[in-house]
Order: C-alpha cells, then structure tokens, then sequence
C-alpha cells in the first residue's frame, strides 16, 4: 500500500513539474526567436575599428579609426537572414599623431572631405562554423566599392546591466591600391589588415 501512494505521489509531482516547465521551455523559445530577429545598433564606445600597415619594411605600424557607427542582425537560426552594416567617418583616423593624421587625411590617402565615409554592406550571410559566420559584402573606400569575402566570430550575446548586447569580430586584409590609394606603396605596404571588433545594442 505504502508502495502504491509513494508511486502515485511521484507520478503527481511529475506531472506539476512538466506542467510548470513547459510555458517556461516556451517563452524561452519565444524570445530566442525574437532575439534572432532583433537588429543590434553599433555601441561606439565598446566598438574598435583598428589597421596595420607595413612601414618601410621594417615594422608594422597600427592606427584607428574611432566611433565606428551602424548595425546588424546576426539571425543563428536562418544565417541567410542576417545583415551587416558598419560604417565609420575617415575624419575619424587616429594615429596618436597630428600632423600624421593629417596627412592621412589628406588627398594623398583617405581625401577625408571629398569621401568622407569608409562603409561595409554584407551582401550574403552563411554558418561556416559553430560561432563563426562567412559574409560576403560590398566595402567602400575612397569613392570605390568592392566585394570582398571574410569571417566573422561571434563572441557572445546576453542581457547585461547595460542592456542586451551582442558583439562579434573580424580580422581581414585589403590592397589599398585597389581603391585609388597607391600612394607611396613601396615607404608603406599595399596590405592593410583591418581588426574589428564590434558591439551591439538591441533596438
């Protein structure tokens, strides 16, 4: 007898307890889908829009371009959904170096008034991996637009103190020359290795 009550006991208690789990096993569904749907605007505060340059064949030598601006959605569920959006302002370069600084904006290299905008526009988003993501985009420099292929990495995605934030990053290399900025190939390298590091608020 005692048998039997502890058998229908546990029976009851499992029923309470998938009966409390399963609205629960929903909601999380339901914002799993709503956060892959979500667009993420580009924080530019905790964003880094960092290039390497070869210098005289001797060195590598890095600067900035600070307060990248834009946005993405990075759908897990159907990758060809997802888009990116990053833009920063050639205005924005930073070398730690005035008079570098301006020179580099100057007509020799970015020409900073007359194409004041370097911008990336994905074109076509795949999983090439558990976190990482193949995306093909057109990137504008320097009144020229190109496509180009590179990887990213998704670092991580949480409601945090700060609101919910997702952020991702990429590591690729250009020709400046291909966008009209042959100057001084030769003193300074044609490569240019762009590290991004991006982070977003969901809207």
């Amino acid at each position: 007898m005692k048998s039997r009550i502890a058998f229908v006991t546990l029976a009851m208690l499992a029923c309470l307890a998938t009966a409390a789990l399963y609205p629960t096993a929903r909601a999380q569904d339901a914002t799993t889908s709503a956060d892959e749907a979500a667009w993420f605007a580009v924080d530019p505060v905790h964003s880094a829009m960092i290039f390497s340059i070869n210098h005289l064949g001797v060195s590598i030598f890095y600067g900035r371009i600070n307060n990248p601006t834009g946005g993405f959605r990075l759908n897990h569920g159907d990758p060809g959904a997802s888009s990116f959006t990053i833009s920063a302002k050639t205005e924005n370069v930073d070398t730690n170096s005035a008079n570098r600084d301006k020179h580099i904006k100057s007509s020799d290299f970015f020409d900073a008034k007359q194409f004041p905008d370097l911008t990336f526009k994905s074109t076509a988003v795949t999983r090439s991996g558990k976190t990482t993501f193949a995306v093909t985009g057109d990137l504008t420099m320097h009144g020229v637009t190109k496509p180009i292929s590179i990887v990213i990495e998704h670092i991580g995605e949480k409601q945090t103190r700060m609101g919910y934030r997702s952020g991702f990053t990429t590591n690729f290399t250009i020709r400046r020359s291909d966008f009209g900025m042959g100057y001084m190939v030769g003193m300074l390298g044609d490569e240019v290795t762009l590290m991004i590091g991006i982070e977003g608020i969901k809207e």
